[in-house]
Parts: C-alpha cells; structure tokens; sequence
C-alpha cells in the first residue's frame, strides 16, 4: 500500500458478495427449492437479474456488481453474471482483487440478502438467510485469514435470535448482520429484547446494520420519495439514523453499554451534527419530548461510545472525525458495488487523509475495525 496513506495496510469494514445463481437454490431448505430466489435473463436484453419471489424489485447484476466502471455504463448495466467481477462469489479469487485495492482485509456483506431483509414473508426470509450463512462459509474458506462474511438473522423472536447469534459464535463468524426492522411485533427498543443485547455483550458480537437492508422496499421500487428518483439517494441514511437515535435515546445503551452496533454504508460526515441535535433536544426539551429512558448521560455519551460507522469516500468523515469519536469510524472500499472505490482506494485516501494526525489515520483505516471484530491478522 502506498506510504502516504497507511503503511501497514487497509481493511474495509464493508465490502460485499454477489450472490452467484445457484447461491440460494443449493442451500435452502427443500420446501423452499422451486420458490429460493434465482437469477434470470431480462426478456428482451443479454442482462442478467436476481429475482426474489414475493418482492417487486429484480436485482440487476451488472449494475450492481460495477466497481471499477464509468459511471455512465451504470445507465444500462446489461451484463450476463460471467461478465462480473469473479471475486463477488468466488472466495478462491478475491484476495487478488484485494491486492490491486490495496486492501488485506474485508467485513464482507451480501448483496441479495440485504434486499431479502425487506421480504414481507418472515418465514422464507429466515429460510433464505439460512441457506445463505451457509453458502458464505465456503466463500470465506478461500481466503480465511482475509475475508469475514457477516450472518444473517431475521429475528423471528428473541429466543430465536439468540440462538442464532450463538450458533454464529461457534462457527467463527465474527459478528451479525440484523435487518433494520425485526420479524417481531415489538421493535428493537421493546424490553423484550434485553435479553439478546445482553447475549450480544457477553458474546462481543457487533450488531451491523446496512442501510439498504433497513428502510423498506419502498426506496427501491420508486416508493414516496419527493421530487425525482436522483432525491431517493438521499434518503437512504436515514436507516441508519432512525436506528441509532432509537438505540441512543431509549437506553438501550445506558443498560448494555458493552453493545456495539455498526452503521453501515450510510456515510459518517454528518454525525457530529447528528450528535449536536440528540443533545439539543435532550437538553432543551426531555421534559415533555419524553425519551424513553431517564439517560443518566447526555445522547452524546452513548452514540460515542457505542455507535460505529463506515464510509467510502466521504472526505467531510476525515475533516470531523475529531468531532465525535474517531475511535468509532471504519473506513471501506464497498467492492464490488458500483459505490466502491476500487480499484483507486489509494490515490483517494492520500488525497483524504492529507494532513490528518498519523494515529488517527491508522484508527480509521486499520485498527478500529481489527479491534471491533476481534481480526488476528
């Protein structure tokens, strides 16, 4: 890796898979064989997309996968799945693509699953990310020591989280990805789930939430978004938002201050506003805007100590990053995505972290993640 930027290498706290077409098929329960989600070509085109019965949303694949590529090619992205980038699905090859990145590590997250997390059908979602954890522990064999794929819960009920958070332990899996809204009538700041933060602290497993696997299937389906498709963008960090002021506020930290909970791909530069904006109301209104617990510490207090989040080239994350916590920010490159900064990750990060303190630099890009997920590398 270039000097400029960290000499002892980068990990991405979130990167991604791209599911291949028999991911599911082979892996899911056989009740669910003639219904797992599948890959097709489009009708019409040479493009090939994900579908997920019971969703309105296919998954085109080109799109998707584009990392690397102009960004006019986004337009049309009809690619076929062996046009892709190999190392979305093939363990055996990534680290390669993670050599050109500059990169010797990855947090890695799905692609169709996060979309499953929206599913309305809790019991195929649950099939679905079941064949799922199943089919990342092979992908991650291909390069042990440098990719850590994250599992997927869809928190049927407490007791049925907890047992899956501990099943994950035992394999390894070195933190649990959740889906912004649980499979339960209660949401996650209902008392009930007291006992799987406990578990969670015990276990020192990171709960990850990925905004795209929090806010509905509305903000990819053409949902209510004000004004043109390009304001839906926008929107997006809200999933991460609303669940970090719900953690913060309803004190769920203050009775498990060991939880840790990652904000995924939702950008980080505007946390120290967020931050101001908790305490403000805190502040000057918790005496008829009632949070939902007596918080003994300002929300501040809370979101610092508990709350991480990634970014990719949000260069306003490294201007403030001494304006919250820097212990608490995850630098990622998002390959494959069409996000991503790969292959380039090191030129961008020269520019970004330009003049910033050496030891903060060296939090952000390396040590916070190793740290929070517990990396021996």
């Amino acid at each position: 890796m270039d000097a400029s930027a960290l000499s002892i290498g980068t990990i991405s706290a979130d990167s991604h898979v791209t599911e291949p077409p028999n991911c599911f098929i082979d892996n899911i329960e056989a009740k669910y064989k003639d219904t797992a989600p599948h890959m097709i070509t489009k009708e019409g085109g040479r493009g090939d997309v994900f579908v997920i019965p019971g969703m309105s949303t296919d998954i085109p694949y080109g799109r998707m996968a584009a990392a690397g590529r102009d960004p006019a090619w986004l337009k049309d992205a009809d690619n076929r799945f062996d046009e892709v980038h190999r190392g979305g699905w093939d363990g055996t090859v990534r680290a390669a693509d993670q050599d050109r990145d500059g990169v010797k590590a990855e947090i890695i997250f799905p692609t169709v699953g996060m979309v499953l997390c929206n599913h309305p059908d809790i019991d195929y979602k649950r099939a679905c990310f079941d064949a799922y954890n199943r089919w990342i522990l092979e992908f991650q064999a291909g390069a042990p020591n440098r990719l850590f794929c994250l599992p997927l819960t869809a928190i049927t009920s407490v007791d049925a989280a907890i047992a899956d958070v501990r099943k994950f332990k035992e394999l390894g899996f070195k933190g649990v990805m959740f889906p912004g809204y649980p499979g339960t009538e209660e949401d996650y700041d209902h008392p009930s789930f007291d006992r799987l933060w406990s578990t969670l602290e015990e276990l020192r497993m990171p709960v990850n939430f990925h905004v795209f696997a929090g806010g509905g299937e509305g903000l990819r389906s053409g949902g209510v978004t004000r004004g043109p498709a390009m304001n839906r963008w926008n929107t997006i960090i809200r999933a991460n938002q609303d669940l970090i002021g719900m953690f913060v506020l309803s004190g769920i930290f203050e009775r498990h201050p060991k939880l840790k909970i990652v904000g995924v791909e939702g950008d980080a530069g505007w946390a120290p506003h967020f931050i101001y904006r908790m305490d403000h109301a805190f502040e000057k209104h918790r005496y008829w805007l009632k949070p939902g617990a007596d918080l003994k510490e300002k929300p501040s207090h809370y979101f610092n100590e508990n709350v991480y989040l990634t970014f990719q080239d949000d260069w306003i994350a490294f201007k403030v990053a001494e304006l919250m916590n820097p212990r608490r920010l995850l630098w990622a490159n998002d390959f494959p995505h069409s996000d991503a900064t790969w292959p380039d990750s090191q030129a961008l990060l020269a520019e970004h972290t330009a003049g910033l303190d050496e030891q903060v630099k060296r939090w952000i890009l390396h040590d916070n993640v190793a740290e929070l997920y517990g990396l021996d590398l």
